[in-house]
Parts: C-alpha cells; sequence; structure tokens
C-alpha cells in the first residue's frame, strides 16, 4: 500500500469494504478475501493476488477430493464473522440457510435484515430451512445439549425476525419434515450461491462448537454439490412456515 500511496481507508474504498476490513486482511495471514475482493485489491496496488495471498495459489493447485475444501475450522465460531457477511452480501442468485435454528446470523452477520431486503430487491432467492420447535427431534435435542438458550427457543428467535422482514416476496421458510428431523439437526447447510459454508454437529456440543467447512463449488459430484444435494432433499420434503399473514 505504501508503494501505491493508498491508506487502508483508500484501499477499502476502492475495493468497497469497510476500513476494518481491510485492517484484518493486513493483520491475519490466515485471512483469504472473497475472489472479487481480492481481484479489485489487486488492481488497486498494482500487485498479482500472489503476492499479497499466496495460500490462493495452493488452493488452485488441489487435484484430490479436498479442492473444494476452501478453508477447515474446529469451531464454526472460529469462522470470522466477515466470512458470514461476504458471502451473504455478494450472492446473487441464491441464499439457502439450512441450519436447524439459523438463530445466529442476526448477531453473526453485521445488518442481516438489511442484507436480505437488498437481496430480495435484486432478485436473489433466500431460503430458511428450520426444524420444528414443536417436533420430538427437538425436544431430545434439547435434553442432549442441556443448555439455557434451548434449541426451541433459538428456532421461535429466528421465526420472529423473519416476521420483522414482513411480507417480502422471495424469502421462504419451511420446517423440516418429521421424519428427516433427525438429519436435519445432525448437519447445517449454509450455501451461497456456488459457495457454503456446513457444520456437521458433535455428540452434545450446540453449533457454535462444533467444525465447519468453508466449500467452493468446482464441478458436479463435489462436496459441494454431496451437501447441497442433501439440503435440498430435506426442503422438498419439508412443510412451509405458516405464521399469522406473513408468508413466514
Amino acid at each position: 500500500m505504501e508503494s501505491a500511496g493508498l491508506s487502508p481507508r483508500q484501499l477499502a474504498l476502492r475495493v468497497g469494504v469497510s476500513g476494518k476490513t481491510v485492517e484484518r486482511w493486513i493483520s491475519n495471514d490466515d485471512l483469504i478475501p472473497h475472489a472479487r475482493n481480492r481481484e479489485d485489491a489487486c488492481k488497486a496496488l498494482g500487485v498479482d493476488e500472489e503476492m499479497l495471498w499466496p495460500k490462493v495459489v495452493k488452493e488452485r493447485i488441489k487435484t484430490g477430493g479436498d479442492r473444494e475444501i476452501l478453508h477447515s475450522y474446529p469451531y464454526r465460531s472460529a469462522c470470522p464473522s466477515n466470512v458470514w457477511g461476504e458471502l451473504t452480501e455478494q450472492a446473487k442468485s441464491d441464499l439457502f440457510f439450512a441450519g436447524y435454528t439459523n438463530y445466529f446470523l442476526w448477531t453473526q452477520v453485521p445488518d442481516f435484515p438489511g442484507i436480505l431486503r437488498r437481496k430480495v430487491q435484486q432478485g436473489c432467492r433466500i431460503r430458511f430451512l428450520l426444524g420444528d420447535p414443536n417436533g420430538e427431534v427437538t425436544r431430545q435435542r434439547e435434553q442432549i445439549e442441556d443448555v439455557a438458550l434451548t434449541v426451541s427457543t433459538r428456532i421461535r428467535i429466528t421465526l420472529e425476525e423473519l416476521v420483522k422482514l414482513g411480507d417480502l416476496e422471495g424469502i421462504e421458510a419451511r420446517f423440516s419434515a418429521p421424519e428427516d428431523a433427525v438429519n436435519h439437526v445432525s448437519l447445517s447447510v449454509f450455501r451461497f450461491d456456488s459457495e457454503a459454508l456446513v457444520t456437521p454437529h458433535l455428540a452434545r456440543l450446540v453449533g457454535h462448537d462444533s467444525p465447519l467447512l468453508h466449500l467452493r463449488r468446482i464441478g458436479d459430484g463435489g462436496m459441494f454439490s454431496r451437501f447441497s444435494d442433501h439440503a435440498e432433499e430435506l426442503w422438498e420434503r419439508a412443510v412451509p412456515v405458516q405464521s399469522g399473514k406473513s408468508r413466514v
């Protein structure tokens, strides 16, 4: 940046992100920005992205079954909030939140309601697949987790937030079918166009304590497609959420 005569704030303006985001890029070598942001940053600085983010090269030359894995985290809470925010903001056609409760999105993603409204206006399809707060699997999971903020409470928080959005054409919400609830509660899939964040839930652990994979689709039959197909199958059998006059 010094050679280009740009401050972090000036670079942020060129790229279209916040100054704090650029500061995180500088301070965290493990943080790799979205491809579009890397491209814009490199244009502004007049360098190749390999100079700024050498890990990109390693990702590009993967040839094994892990080539769709961009990053892995031992805990979902270890995934930076800006990753969730950037993926949500940059999705163009499809946002599919297939966690069992999804409630954490409103605290993980800054101005999440505002982003959803903008995405709807831009023609993006938005779906929420939730567990049934009154279902037997939900009750069993509450006993397993044994935490104050229960599973059914977390689901109801999401339902309340969706109602606050109003009747927005383009946002859909469903409860997974009773026969699918066990499969749903054990695996969360969050899809953003051709990228996904996937959390397999471990034993008694709540979502933020379970591991997370960041995937990007490369072709058919890869890990992205396997998890995406799983979520779509659950969605096809799911039951639309009814809440007064609201779609959700």
